[in-house]
């Protein structure tokens, strides 16, 4: 079954780290709505009619749309795919945008998952992030979120944030293990070039915390989770069971996934395609009917890397069996060999038929994963 992002480019403040496609929003979205409209029209065959499992608005901020423009999206996708009757609908929200009205719009609008993206609990570091919310409108915004009557919930979570000492790490999930809440994200926080953070690096202004109190604050979100009753699906989500994202879990698992707006990816297992990061030329290329995006083959070496990156952040690990149908024998040979040393450094075990990265090995996940990567040309 397909998945369905929905980017929504609107924003009404840019964060210091955020490197996704965004414009500020002047309120008018009109235009943008009408070319998304009549680009689901021309996107309907991609997964091979695949039924819709999940439909997610992520972004930007897909919050300073309103309920209607929400809803004529939802209805238009509905009317366009073959939706499952237990079909995640997730949308992303900002902790000041929430209103009891808007969220009794959304529910009666069909969405069932929120996502709401408190980052902190603490001022000082939704100053220092440009978050345009409070800690006491994150409060009451999660509050309200629960009593509007919205069972699967989760919130982002960002740590690794310079000037946050453990124990505010820790007062953060502390605060957050408090609430009804059955998902967490918890993100450790990257410097991006060209984000304002990233240009403040480059003028020495500013500076990532050191890989010691990366791996501690890591090491008390992983104990905080487990304790409170979560499992670490995948290595910066974590789920009450039965509440893991479906949609993101789709992602690693590399099911088929259209994507809609500027910026968007879509992915069908043989092929990956973006959209142009260009809300004014996304706006034209679809009401012109021209391509909107560009489009990149995927060969089985680069399907290889792209499965044991997915799957190696996750619970699930490399399968070895699927491992050994989709690829050719080298892969495979290749994958058993090269994991030996992990195994044997405790960075690695073998779960029945399943290759899994232990605790220890999901601090270093980029470098291990770097590791099995192949050159395409080999």
């Amino acid at each position: 079954m397909a998945g369905i992002y929905i980017h929504i480019p609107f924003c009404k403040k840019l964060c210091n780290y955020c490197d996704f496609y965004h414009v500020i929003s002047t309120g008018d979205h009109s235009s943008f709505l009408k070319a998304l409209l009549r680009e689901v029209e021309t996107r309907r065959d991609y997964t091979g009619n695949e039924p819709i499992s999940t439909i997610y608005f992520g972004g930007g901020t897909p919050s300073v749309l309103s309920v209607k423009e929400l809803e004529t999206i939802l209805d238009c996708l509905k009317t366009r795919f073959s939706e499952e009757a237990s079909c995640e609908i997730t949308i992303e929200l900002n902790p000041d945008d929430i209103t009891s009205e808007y969220l009794r719009g959304l529910k009666k609008a069909g969405f069932n998952r929120i996502s709401l993206g408190v980052q902190s609990w603490r001022d000082e570091d939704l100053k220092l992030l440009n978050r345009r919310h409070s800690a006491s409108q994150a409060e009451r915004a999660l509050t309200e979120t629960l009593m509007a009557g919205f069972e699967n919930v989760t919130i982002d979570l960002i740590y690794g944030i310079p000037g946050m000492k453990i124990k505010d790490w820790e007062s953060n999930l502390d605060k957050t293990l408090v609430f009804d809440i059955k998902h967490l994200s918890a993100y450790h926080l990257t410097i991006e070039p060209g984000t304002p953070f990233g240009k403040m690096k480059e003028k020495g202004l500013f500076e990532e915390i050191d890989e010691e109190k990366s791996n501690s604050e890591f090491n008390i979100l992983v104990k905080k989770t487990e304790s409170a009753g979560f499992i670490q699906y995948e290595i910066s989500n974590f789920g009450k069971p039965g509440y893991f994202s479906i949609h993101n879990t789709n992602y690693w698992k590399q099911v088929p996934y259209i994507g809609l707006g500027p910026s968007a990816h879509s992915f069908n297992k043989y092929s990956r395609q973006w959209n142009i990061s260009d809300l004014k030329k996304y706006i034209k290329y679809v009401n012109d009917g021209t391509p909107c995006y560009e489009k990149e083959e995927l060969n089985l070496k680069t399907r290889f890397n792209e499965y044991i990156m997915t799957s190696l952040r996750t619970m699930w690990g490399i399968d070895l069996e699927y491992l050994e149908r989709a690829f050719e024998k080298e892969s495979y040979d290749y994958v058993i060999n090269l994991s030996g040393k992990f195994i044997n450094y405790g960075m690695m075990k073998l779960d029945k038929k399943n290759l899994v990265l232990s605790n220890q090995g999901k601090m270093i996940s980029d470098n291990i994963i770097s590791e099995f990567m192949v050159p395409s040309d080999k």
